[in-house]
């Protein structure tokens, strides 16, 4: 698919933690859709799945609302959406349905629930990028190359719904741990899905915001540098907590991984593409 992705935000010369803010506001979740049987077909492919899978369940996510501001520092919109909402608006069999004919992203996608993944371009002492193999197990992609990632969690930062943010200050304060969440939860995620400590791990850097085309799903990317090499991250790699959502570890040079794109998920290939600005910017 020669439109696998498409770009929504790139910040080349990667951002630290200080240069990335959020605006978390309700202003920025989903508008459900007008069409009845379209809005409650949500729930009904919901119920269906979880016949399907009893492991499934229904968490908390931050939706991606757009952004404001250029480099040197940004700030994400995010609302508040679900995983239920997910599986049936974003990976709903009708989810073109769910757009609205619009050139402005955020508006076209009004009607989805677009929660904001995460993705980490991992780069190992030795200049190798990790890369993994996802499991059969898992709900998107199974046997897809991705980056390791999942998503930012609300609850990690004590949000489960808008009511525990009244007031400005409280406001404030939420905005602050959901944007220091962007970070921690990268490189969780990393922890998790590769076996390496933490302390091996340098501080992420932001690069920038993909969604793929098919079901118009977005994900904030991150630059990291990794101080073991790959036959060291190979090793714990093995140990991994989260080792069942994939079968295989790859480490390879960028040029193998330009090969190898194509069987990655569009948002991913999309991450790929912003590392590889960032390159091009010298950083």
């Amino acid at each position: 698919m020669e439109n696998a992705f498409k770009l929504l935000l790139s910040c080349p010369s990667g951002l630290s933690p200080s240069q990335v803010s959020v605006n978390f506001d309700e202003s920025y979740d989903r508008v459900p859709h007008p069409d009845i049987d379209l809005e409650n077909s949500i729930s009904e492919i919901w119920d269906q799945r979880v016949q399907q899978s009893t492991s499934l369940f229904n968490g908390k996510k931050f939706r991606y609302g757009g952004h404001s501001g250029v480099e040197p520092h940004v700030c994400l919109h995010l609302g508040l959406t679900d995983y239920r909402t997910f599986v049936g608006s974003n990976l709903n069999p009708l989810w073109e349905r769910f757009l609205h004919p619009s050139e402005d992203d955020c508006k076209q996608c009004q009607h989805t629930s677009s929660p904001l993944g995460n993705g980490a371009i991992v780069e190992t002492s030795d200049n190798k990028i990790l890369v993994l193999q996802r499991s059969n197990n898992v709900g998107e992609f199974p046997g897809y190359l991705v980056f390791p990632g999942g998503h930012p969690e609300p609850e990690e930062v004590g949000i489960t719904s808008h009511k525990c943010q009244k007031g400005l200050q409280n406001s404030e304060l939420s905005n602050s741990k959901v944007s220091q969440e962007m970070f921690d939860s990268i490189v969780r995620e990393v922890v998790e899905e590769i076996g390496v400590p933490a302390a091996t791990l340098s501080e992420p850097l932001f690069i920038g915001i993909s969604r793929r085309v098919l079901n118009v799903r977005p994900a904030a990317f991150f630059f990291i540098k990794c101080n073991l090499e790959s036959t060291e991250v190979q090793q714990v790699y093995s140990s991994a907590q989260d080792s069942y959502e994939s079968t295989k570890l790859y480490t390879i040079q960028q040029s193998e991984l330009e090969k190898m794109a194509s069987k990655m998920p569009g948002c991913h290939r999309g991450g790929f593409a912003l590392y590889k600005l960032m390159l091009g910017a010298g950083k």
